[in-house]
C-alpha cells in the first residue's frame, strides 16, 4: 500500500496566522478545553486545568503525510496528558497549516498558539516547548528563533540533526539502493512520479531480501544512514554478531519507513522547496561505513555472499555526483538547521533502536550546542528500546518532570538511569507498557552533519 494517496501538487506558501477566526470553549469538570482555527487554516487545541500551576507545555506533533487527517494535538499520548493536567499543567498545540515537511508553517502556527493561550487563559509563568519526531525539530527551532518565549525544551526522538542532514541521510540510503540494486532505475532526487517510484523501490528491495547478495547490499545501504539492526518495540536487541538477525531488522526499517521517505515523501519536500535540496557529490561513503556502528555486520554479510565490498564502495564513489538546487537548499536550511545556540535548559530524549530518526542525530545537535558554548544547558537521555518515539508514558512523564526539576533547582543533578527508572516504575503499571529502560548510551557520529556550509567538493552548482 502506498504511503499516501493524495496527489502532490504545487505548494503555495501559507502566510503567518494573524488571528483566530473562531474559537470554542468546553468546560468539563476541572479542565477547560479551547479549540479554534487560525486564518491560515491551522487548528489549535488548548486544555487548561482549574488548578493551573502557571506552566504551559506547548506540544509540536510529528510528520503528517499529505492526504492524512491533520488534527491539532497538545500532547503525544492520552495518559501523559491526563497525568500532567492532574498535576496542574496546561497543554496546547496546533495542527500546522499544511501536512508534510511543514516546519515553515509549524513554527509560526505554534507561536500563534502561545498568543491565543495568553488571550484565552492567561500569560504563563513558564512555557516549555516539547514534541516528537518532526515536532522535536520544531521544538528546537522554536527555542532557536524565539528564545525569549520559552523557559525550557524537551525534543523527543527529534530530527535534531537538522532538515538538511536528515534528507541528505535519506539520500545516501536511496542512492545506495539505486546504484547497487536498481541499476539506476529509481528517482532519488527530482522525483516526478512518487507513486511509481515507491512501488519500484519496494519491489526491488523485497526481491533483494531473498538472496545473500541482496541482503548484504541492503545492510550496506542501511549502514550508510545509520539504520540500526533492531526494529520491533519490546523485542530483545539482536545478539552480538547475529548479523542475519540485524539485517532482517534493518530490512523492516526500510520497507516500513525509510523507503517512504526516500522514494515517495521526498517529492513533497521538493515541491515546497522548488527542487532538490540534497547532495552527495564529494561524500566519502567508505569513510561513512568505517564510522557506522553496523560496519562489522556489512563486512561479514559481504564475505558470506561472496561479494566485493571494495568494488561496491568504488561504484558508489564513482557515481556520487548529485548536487543541490541552491534555492532549495536555502529553503531547507531555513526550515530548519540548528545552530546550537540555546539560552534555556534542553533535555533531549531518544530511543537507542530508532531507524527513522537515528540516535546519532543527537550527536550532531550536541556538537552544535557544545560548539556554541551552551553545552551546560543541554542533557540527553536514552531509552534502551527499539522503535521510533517508543517511550512509555512513564518515561515521558519522568523526562518532563526532570526538566521541570532543572528549572526549579537551577542544576541538572545526576540524571542516572537507575533513579529515573525507579521514578518511572513508581507511576504504576498503567503508565508502563514496557519495563522502564533508561540506560547509559553514547551514539556515534552523525554521518551527515550540516551546519550551513557544505564541503567545497559538494557545493551546489549555480
Amino acid at each position: 500500500m502506498l504511503p499516501m494517496l493524495a496527489m502532490l501538487g504545487t505548494l503555495v506558501a501559507v502566510p503567518h496566522a494573524s488571528h483566530v477566526t473562531h474559537a470554542k470553549v468546553h468546560r468539563a469538570g476541572p479542565v477547560s478545553t479551547y479549540t479554534g482555527t487560525f486564518e491560515d487554516g491551522a487548528t489549535y487545541l488548548i486544555q487548561a486545568p482549574s488548578n493551573w500551576n502557571g506552566t504551559l507545555a506547548l506540544y509540536s506533533h510529528g510528520y503528517t503525510p499529505v492526504g492524512d487527517p491533520n488534527p491539532a494535538y497538545d500532547v503525544g499520548d492520552g495518559l501523559t496528558g491526563q497525568y500532567l493536567l492532574a498535576q496542574g499543567y496546561a497543554l496546547a498545540g496546533s495542527s500546522y497549516a499544511t501536512n508534510g515537511w511543514a516546519v515553515q508553517q509549524a513554527i509560526p502556527d505554534q507561536m500563534e498558539v502561545l498568543s491565543t493561550f495568553a488571550s484565552l487563559v492567561g500569560t504563563p509563568a513558564r512555557t516549555i516547548a516539547w514534541g516528537h519526531s518532526l515536532g522535536g525539530l520544531v521544538t528546537a527551532g522554536l527555542i532557536q528563533q524565539y528564545p525569549a518565549s520559552f523557559d525550557a525544551a524537551l525534543p523527543m526522538c527529534g530530527a535534531v540533526g537538522g532538515g538538511v542532514g536528515f534528507w541528505n541521510s535519506y539520500l545516501d540510503f536511496a542512492y545506495a539502493i539505486n546504484t547497487l540494486l536498481a541499476a539506476d532505475e529509481l528517482q532519488v532526487v527530482n522525483i516526478t512520479d512518487p507513486s511509481t517510484n515507491w512501488d519500484q523501490a519496494m519491489t526491488i528491495v523485497e526481491a533483494a531480501q531473498n538472496t545473500p547478495q541482496g541482503q548484504a547490499r541492503i545492510a550496506l545501504a542501511a549502514a550508510l544512514s545509520d539504520v540500526p539492526g533492531w526494529y520491533t518495540t519490546g523485542s530483545p536487541r539482536p545478539a552480538k554478531a547475529d548479523y542475519a538477525d540485524e539485517e532482517a531488522n534493518q530490512y523492516q526499517w526500510l520497507v516500513q519507513d525509510a523507503i517512504d521517505f526516500a522514494f515517495f515523501w521526498r517529492a513533497e519536500l521538493e515541491a515546497r522547496a522548488g527542487g532538490n535540496p540534497s547532495w552527495n557529490a564529494g561524500v566519502d561513503y567508505r569513510g561513512h561505513l568505517d564510522k557506522s556502528p553496523e560496519r562489522a555486520e556489512v563486512r561479514a554479510l559481504y564475505a558470506q555472499a561472496g561479494l566485493s565490498l571494495n568494488a561496491d564502495l568504488r561504484s558508489l564513489a564513482a557515481r556520487a555526483k548529485i548536487t543541490a538546487n541552491p534555492a532549495s537548499l536555502n529553503y531547507l536550511s531555513d526550515n530548519i538547521i540548528l545552530d546550537g545556540q540555546i539560552s534555556v535548559p534542553v533535555l533531549a530524549l531518544q530511543t537507542e533502536g530508532d531507524g527513522l530518526v537515528v540516535p546519532e542525530s543527537e550527536t550532531a545537535y550536541g556538537g552544535a550546542v557544545n560548539g556554541s558554548g551552551d553545552g551546560a544547558l543541554l542533557r540527553r537521555l536514552y531509552v534502551n528500546r527499539a522503535g521510533h518515539c517508543a517511550f512509555t508514558s512513564a518515561e515521558t512523564i519522568v523526562a518532563f518532570e526532570t526538566l521541570v526539576g532543572r528549572l526549579n533547582q537551577g542544576s541538572w543533578g545526576g540524571l542516572k538511569p537507575g533513579p529515573l527508572n525507579v521514578s518511572a516504575s513508581a507511576l504504576g503499571p498503567s503508565y508502563n507498557a514496557y519495563p522502564p529502560a533508561y540506560a547509559d548510551f553514547n551514539p556515534g557520529p552523525y554521518l551527515r552533519t550540516y551546519n550551513g556550509v557544505p564541503p567545497v567538493s559538494s557545493r551546489v552548482r549555480r
